[in-house]
């Protein structure tokens, strides 16, 4: 699938780009949040169905708030930016609305739950000249970029075998729609996407899957689920994700062939690198990463990349086709854990 950036016509990059928001749950506020603390964004407007959340963001945020896309386009007129930060199964009808009013979209992942709604909405952005940003954040958490740093640079060798750990409690919602896996895709195509679209982006493309899963005892979904990929590098990737624990936690462990580095967010120095003693250095036995809190989250360091990317008329460092590819990894997981057996992706 061929995908091209469009550079907009007009003078982004010589004013403020005013971003509409549309949804205010969770990612929805997060957004807003990092919207307002940058100065070249101005805000234009919010959307929510919710009433009195709408008012309390509009009256915290003093943006002014509205009820549906079109009411709001009505009133603004033009904007830079829409913003879908609305429940997965929204993503594929709001950015087609979306892209009939504007040249640049943000959607938050994962970019939908098919390959064909993934695709049709690529295609129906790239027809309308409109460019797409997906919100993959995990790409833009400093730890992460360090261990994809490491790896490039060969700091443990040729690498093996990856283990990686996503969990936490089962997120619940007003509308309660991560109950449904045909609205939220379940801890695999909501969670652990995060983890088959870094490893992708780290060790390129996944030849196999197979994966188990276990569904919680009331028949919403899958809470919990191990996938094993195998990339055509001949990396082998065992991917944990949960949604049965107390606290969330990520970590992942990199085994090459001179050591080892390991990441564990639920430590006070997350990063660490064992690297094999050689003759030079009888006796190390490894050395700690240092690391440094940042000064913005990764949601505003992701958001403030997209916002560059439209006034500079720079390419993302993640595409529509990688979150098409998430979702590809995603539902092959999942029909591993239907059939039990593996899948092969083409």
């Amino acid at each position: 699938m061929n995908y091209k950036l469009h550079l907009s016509e007009g003078k982004v990059g010589e004013h403020m780009i005013r971003v509409l928001l549309i949804g205010l749950g969770t990612m929805g506020r997060t957004h807003l949040s990092c919207y307002a603390k940058m100065e070249n964004v101005k805000m234009m407007g919010v959307i929510d169905t919710n009433k009195i959340i709408r008012n309390d963001m509009s009256e915290k945020y003093q943006v002014e708030g509205f009820e549906t896309l079109e009411e709001a386009m009505e009133v603004i007129g033009n904007v830079d930016v829409i913003d879908v930060a609305l429940p997965t199964y929204l993503h594929e009808e709001y950015v087609k609305k979306a892209a009939n009013y504007v040249k640049n979209i943000i959607c938050e992942k994962p970019i939908t739950l098919s390959i064909d709604a993934a695709k049709e909405m690529i295609e129906y952005c790239d027809r309308n000249g409109v460019n797409l940003y997906l919100g993959h954040v995990v790409r833009f958490f400093n730890e992460y970029k360090k261990l994809k740093e490491a790896v490039e640079k060969g700091a443990i060798g040729k690498v093996g075998v990856v283990r990686t750990f996503r969990g936490g409690p089962f997120p619940k919602t007003p509308l309660g729609w991560y109950n449904e896996q045909k609205k939220s895709g379940g801890v695999i195509l909501d969670l652990i996407i995060h983890d088959f679209d870094f490893l992708r982006w780290t060790f390129g493309e996944v030849e196999r899957v197979f994966a188990k899963g276990v569904k919680d005892m009331t028949g919403l979904g899958y809470d919990y689920a191990l996938v094993t990929l195998r990339f055509k590098s001949g990396v082998i990737a065992h991917v944990e994700g949960s949604w049965a624990h107390e606290s969330f936690k990520m970590s992942m462990e990199i085994s090459g062939e001179d050591g080892i580095l390991e990441f564990d967010s639920s430590k006070n120095k997350s990063i660490h690198s064992f690297v094999r003693a050689d003759d030079l250095n009888e006796g190390v036995k490894g050395v700690a990463v240092p690391e440094s809190p940042l000064k913005n989250s990764p949601y505003f360091v992701e958001l403030e990349h997209f916002i560059d990317c439209i006034q500079n008329k720079k390419e993302p460092i993640i595409t529509p086709f990688d979150a098409l590819k998430a979702v590809e990894i995603s539902l092959a997981a999942r029909e591993s854990i239907r059939t039990g057996q593996p899948v092969f992706i083409n």
